[in-house]
């Protein structure tokens, strides 16, 4: 299989039909659209809970997309973002995107240049392969806050949002012991209720006995839907293509893809990404040698 191409597909011209069905069942409609838009950013100036550093229609849009166009709902996830970069900018000022090579150097996690038969980008984590010694929970963090900020560009990732793959393989007690409550909890964050882009589903692949003691930490903090969305199957992976096609998967998951690392989409960004590199500049990443 040849390879593919690492790319964004930041215009709205990229949503097939299909996709864009899709966004007309979760409330968008092109007749009332700037409408609706305006009225969030009234909303916005009104409850004047947070001051999103940008207002125009294609920055609330993804918001409103995330939350199937409902007002309220966007309000709160876009006050949620902000508070979260709030309580957390070490992972946005001064974080230069290009020093995060060495995760994709150790697997630790990536995104598929390719989509699912959903539409989604599948965001897979392999922990097994994570040295704490060699790299920290906070470069994690930043490392898919980078491909999350991306994500959120891509109107068809905003429209159906995207999947995770949790493979436990070699799961160990020395990583057991870097997963506090709080790191469980800014995962959940940013997989769930923090950022303008949906998880849609969260599956668990090879995991060993250690899972109970790290699913401990993780489950009060997923939400009912979340759990509802949350599916583990061990190292069947007949039960995995049951949700994701393996022609959409890699070959190690069954399917047929080579693994592309995390490194490739920063070389996206090194060579390619001009309007993309000013639009994370603004949210204090630096991308300057």
């Amino acid at each position: 299989m040849p390879a593919i191409e690492h790319k964004l597909n930041l215009s709205e011209e990229d949503v097939p039909a299909n996709i864009r069905v899709i966004a007309e069942k979760q409330g968008e409609c092109e007749q009332s659209k700037k409408e609706i838009i305006e009225q969030f950013r009234s909303y916005i100036l009104e409850h004047n809970e947070c001051q999103p550093y940008r207002n125009d229609d294609k920055y609330l849009e993804k918001f409103l997309r995330a939350r199937y166009w409902k007002i309220e709902n966007s309000y709160r996830l876009l006050c949620s973002y902000y508070k979260f970069r709030e309580q957390n900018k070490n992972y946005y000022e001064k974080v230069r995107p290009l020093d995060l090579r060495h995760l994709g150097d150790d697997d630790i996690l990536t995104v598929t240049p390719y989509r699912d038969q959903h539409g989604h980008r599948i965001l897979i984590y392999r922990f097994g392969l994570w040295r704490p010694n060699r790299v920290t929970v906070d470069d994690i963090f930043r490392a898919t806050i980078v491909l999350q900020e991306l994500g959120s560009l891509e109107p068809i990732s905003q429209i159906v949002g995207g999947v995770g793959i949790f493979d436990l393989k070699d799961l160990s007690f020395e990583h057991i012991l870097h997963l506090s409550p709080g790191v469980a909890q800014k995962m959940i964050a940013l997989l769930v209720t923090s950022m303008p882009i949906r998880t849609a589903a969260l599956h668990i692949v090879n995991q060993n006995w250690m899972f109970n003691a790290a699913f401990k930490i993780f489950k009060p903090f997923l939400n009912a839907s979340m759990r509802e969305r949350l599916y583990i199957h061990g190292s069947d992976m007949s039960s995995l293509h049951k949700f994701i096609d393996p022609e959409h998967l890699p070959k190690r998951y069954g399917g047929v893809h080579e693994d592309y690392p995390y490194t490739l989409w920063l070389d996206m960004l090194q060579e390619h990404g001009g309007s993309v590199r000013k639009d994370m500049e603004q949210l204090g990443f630096i991308f300057d040698q």
